[in-house]
């Protein structure tokens, strides 16, 4: 007989239909190791992306596609007819220019190299923190997806599933289902300073991939994030820091908590690019608990020295 593999998607399909379609008092249990290849090639090492824009006049979109390319393509991680969810962080009712959500310009490049790379369906998924039809309007994530005919995903019930986590701290939490039925994930958080957990990069950007009671995620927060960390494990993560919020993270508010740094950190290890993010607050890995955490508990590493590195400027 014939063995034809199913893809990430077809499996999460199968484990739902199995505990009684999308009824919320079922737990679906999901692997906490997703693989990838991120480079052609023999060697399996992990790489780490920084581009730079020192040209005032430069193009976001065109760093975001030069950081690409230097870890060897947006072919490496997106296949024709995959299902691609890019996960930004578009909590906050705020313009771009306020730093507390990614970048439009951002989200529009990688939408598009997603589409380029043969993508049978690109979704923008976010469980936003004000209204959610406010937040996807001035965030600029409204305008992306009705430019380049991405599903702009809105967060509700029906879409939340309870899963078994597996975690240190969480057991069975409900789970955003579009960010577990793709076939590819993108996280695509935007750098800035957090009230409780000092920063907010990748691995906290998780905090919007889950419903329930999301008050409670903040109680022993470092744990929380690493536990969702874990239970994700995006394809790749490339974390927005063309602005930063420096001060009143983690909604801002003021143009004055803002320092442009025209930044983008791309890597398939979530603590690696982390760990680099954080030297942008000129914080040490260790500063940040949920970064030696992720470390400890085999997420990756913060010697992102040690990854295959490599640096693009334009």
């Amino acid at each position: 007989m014939n063995y034809h593999p199913i893809t990430r998607r077809q499996s999460i399909k199968k484990l739902l239909k199995i505990s009684g379609g999308l009824a919320l008092t079922g737990v679906v249990t999901w692997p906490l190791q997703k693989t990838i290849s991120a480079w052609a090639g023999s060697t399996n090492k992990k790489f780490i992306i920084e581009g730079i824009g020192q040209n005032h006049q430069y193009s976001v979109k065109a760093l975001a596609r030069k950081v690409f390319e230097a870890a060897g393509g947006i072919q490496k991680f997106v296949s024709k007819q995959d299902v691609v969810v890019i996960k930004p962080n578009i909590s906050w009712a705020r313009l771009p220019d306020l730093a507390a959500t990614t970048n439009p310009e951002v989200l529009e490049a990688v939408v598009e190299l997603c589409q380029e790379a043969g993508a049978k369906k690109v979704r923008i998924a976010d469980h936003t923190i004000h209204d959610a039809r406010r937040c996807f309007a001035i965030t600029g994530a409204g305008m992306v997806a009705k430019k380049t005919g991405a599903d702009l995903v809105y967060p509700r019930s029906s879409l939340m599933r309870n899963m078994k986590l597996r975690g240190h701290r969480l057991d069975v939490w409900p789970v955003f289902l579009p960010l577990v039925e793709a076939d590819k994930v993108i996280n695509l958080p935007v750098a800035k300073v957090h009230s409780l957990s000092g920063l907010t990069l990748g691995m906290k950007n998780w905090i919007g991939a889950v419903g329930g009671r999301r008050s409670a995620l903040h109680q022993d927060i470092h744990l929380t994030i690493v536990d969702l960390a874990q239970f994700f494990n995006p394809t790749v993560t490339l974390i927005d820091a063309t602005r930063i919020m420096v001060a009143n993270g983690p909604s801002g508010g003021s143009r004055s908590d803002v320092v442009v740094l025209n930044r983008l950190i791309l890597s398939d290890d979530p603590v690696a690019a982390d760990a680099k993010a954080a030297g942008l607050f000129n914080f040490r890995p260790r500063d940040i608990g949920f970064i030696g955490l992720g470390e400890k508990w085999g997420l990756g590493t913060t010697e992102f020295q040690k990854l295959r590195e490599n640096k693009v400027i334009i």
